[in-house]
């Protein structure tokens, strides 16, 4: 039996844990006035008369104010003076208010009116007559083409160039909140690791990972949770009605949590009972893979250049090419942050340069189709001097969390 596997409970795990969230500090009110000075700097060099902010991980990241998006108008603009003047309907504003982290002027509408041709009003009360707006990368369709339909003076391009040239830098606080949401994941997959036995069904683990989540001190349990039992680890996203353990299965789960809006991301595969050859060999590619794509990742290379030196890999072992199968059918990675899936993208397309701040997953899944698949995610931060893990790679198939190290 593969070790770390069995021998204990829902109920023994769930009782030993110990909070861990309280070890590290939220984001503090002073990080929102440096952000948007970062902001307006990229923005001068893009000639950016100004910048709307959406409803969600963007107008929280730059005003800490946390609001989810809706069929109503609901974000902020980001002048050049540094001032954010908010959007939102009259009955909210009481709300936007409770909400509101870094303070501007709200600017109401009632349900008959059109926010659209309020955003453009505030652009000329503060002297903004043409130019630029660059729009949040994520505002839904209504509105950019709401605003375009209400006036002429102004070119609606993506903000992105400046949401994510922020966003993708991390600060050490951030850093520092995603290794213990990171930490708190990876020893909630030791304790699942434990609980694991024969016709254990996959909905059972799920709730005891949430349950885990939450008592370690994330409040609402797991941002996401995929177990897969069998031939089901072959889909990388999991199936409809996923089927119970049975002996001799590969095992599959990726789980995550939110702590002070900053997600862990961890997958761990190994197999409950004898492992086969192609399991081994296909297991130990997958870590072999992990590691090209950590030793590929150096200051001042291009994120592409990861999914490029990964793919070679697999393919000098047999594997792909490309996205065939067997092989590895998507990219190598994602970025990570308030979002589970930002920038930058480990895709051989992805020109951008890695820098330190910078923090994505290392999860170069490996299919075998109609029999297994093996995934293997831990995520990596830039450092000057290089790449850092935020936890320790899976030792061996035999010894997935190393516990005879």
């Amino acid at each position: 039996m593969t070790l770390g596997l069995g021998g204990s409970t829902i109920e023994a795990e769930l009782a030993a844990i110990q909070p861990k969230a309280h070890t590290v500090q939220p984001i503090q009110s002073d990080a929102y006035p440096k952000r948007i000075k970062r902001a307006l700097e990229l923005m001068a060099t893009q000639n950016i008369s100004a910048m709307y902010l959406n409803a969600g991980t963007n107008l929280y990241y730059f005003t800490g104010t946390k609001w989810s998006a809706s069929e109503r108008m609901v974000g902020a603009l980001l002048l050049p003076d540094g001032t954010i003047h908010y959007i939102a309907p009259h009955f909210e504003e009481g709300t936007i208010l409770d909400f509101m982290e870094f303070e501007g002027p709200i600017h109401g509408w009632e349900e008959h009116e059109s926010p659209f041709e309020l955003l453009i009003s505030i652009l000329k009360e503060n002297g903004i007559s043409n130019g630029k707006i660059a729009m949040d990368e994520v505002t839904p369709f209504f509105i950019i083409d709401g605003v375009l339909n209400c006036q002429s003076d102004y070119t609606l391009v993506n903000a992105k160039p400046i949401t994510a040239g922020c966003r993708m830098i991390k600060s050490d606080e951030e850093i520092a909140i995603m290794q213990v949401a990171m930490d708190i994941t990876m020893e909630i997959h030791k304790a699942v690791a434990r609980i694991l036995k024969p016709g254990i069904a996959a909905q059972t683990v799920v709730d005891f990972i949430n349950e885990a989540h939450k008592r370690y001190g994330a409040p609402a349990g797991s941002y996401f949770c995929i177990v897969l039992f069998g031939v089901d680890t072959s889909f990388p996203h999991g199936v409809k009605k996923p089927k119970d353990l049975e002996e001799n299965d590969v095992v599959l789960i990726d789980t995550g949590c939110m702590l002070h809006n900053y997600i862990s991301d961890i997958t761990r595969t190994y197999v409950y009972g004898d492992i086969t050859d192609e399991q081994r060999r296909i297991w130990n590619l997958e870590r072999e893979a992990q590691f090209s794509a950590f030793n590929a990742a150096q200051l001042g290379q291009a994120c592409g250049s990861i999914d490029v030196a990964v793919r070679k890999t697999l393919e000098e072992n047999g594997l792909g090419p490309d996205y065939n199968l067997p092989g590895l059918p998507h990219r190598t990675g994602h970025g990570i942050g308030l979002d589970i899936h930002e920038w930058p993208y480990l895709v051989k397309t992805d020109k951008t340069i890695l820098k330190p701040g910078m923090c994505f997953s290392n999860e170069p899944m490996l299919v075998v189709p109609n029999a297994f698949g093996i995934r293997l995610e831990d995520h990596i931060y830039m450092t000057e001097q290089g790449p850092k893990w935020f936890t320790e790679p899976a030792y061996s198939i035999e010894d997935p969390f190393g516990l005879s190290k």
